[in-house]
């Protein structure tokens, strides 16, 4: 079996044996052991918990360690960051985007909390950091202050959570750069290993904004008669 790595902005081929349960991660393991110890890559719990061996294959991100290897198979490191080295990148989004959009508890309400009221906010706290979705996202290759699908989804957890009091601030905190930027193309809800919806959470919290009083900024071109290249009286 014959598959590529991009490394220096080129593609090395690696040769190696594989059957119908070799992950990718076990493959880089045994090039790194075997082959070439000067490969880098991230491993870690190799379970698809911790989210540390994101990849692209073939131009899609998955984790490397729940990826059955295939012929042919050309293997990236995720786009929107600086590689550090091969399969490497910094992870800095997260807590930057975390911290301005308000993604976290902030003020107590005191409420009680049910088993329901847990239900509500599960689906969007099982992230596990894998940085999939950004790399996916085709706002935050051409606009690196776009808050991105993790962290939006991080705030809609926090807007359903009773136990947050103040829920304005975080509206408030993704109308630039935030809400209506994304396009709503859904690459981060396909490439999510944990079944978590971007797309949804993100029109979710549109519905949020109006409630606040916001609306889409960019519809204000319309409304303000700008000349798109439309004259109706050309008919």
């Amino acid at each position: 079996m014959k598959i590529e790595i991009l490394r220096d902005d080129k593609f090395v081929s690696y040769e190696l044996q594989a059957d119908n349960k070799t992950t990718i991660q076990s493959s880089l393991i045994n090039i790194k052991s075997k082959q070439d110890n000067t490969l880098t890559f991230r491993c870690g719990c190799k379970s698809g918990v911790c989210g540390s061996c994101a990849v692209r294959v073939n131009g899609i991100e998955k984790l490397a360690c729940k990826t059955i290897i295939q012929d042919g198979d050309k293997i990236e490191p995720l786009k929107n960051s600086k590689v550090i080295r091969d399969l490497v990148t910094e992870l800095e989004n997260e807590g930057r985007t975390l911290k301005a959009s308000k993604a976290f508890l902030k003020e107590l309400s005191g409420k009680s909390i049910s088993k329901e009221d847990e239900k509500i906010i599960d689906i969007q706290s099982n992230c596990i950091l894998c940085h999939s979705c950004y790399s996916s996202c085709p706002i935050f290759e051409v606009n690196e202050n776009f808050l991105g699908p993790f962290a939006l989804t991080r705030v809609l957890r926090y807007v359903n959570d009773k136990k947050e009091n103040n829920i304005k601030d975080k509206i408030d905190a993704i109308q630039t750069n935030g809400v209506w930027d994304c396009t709503l193309c859904g690459n981060c809800t396909m490439v999510c290993p944990e079944h978590i919806d971007p797309k949804t959470d993100i029109m979710n919290l549109r519905n949020k904004s109006a409630q606040f009083g916001y609306s889409d900024p960019n519809m204000a071109a319309f409304d303000s008669g700008m000349d798109f290249g439309f004259n109706p009286n050309s008919f």
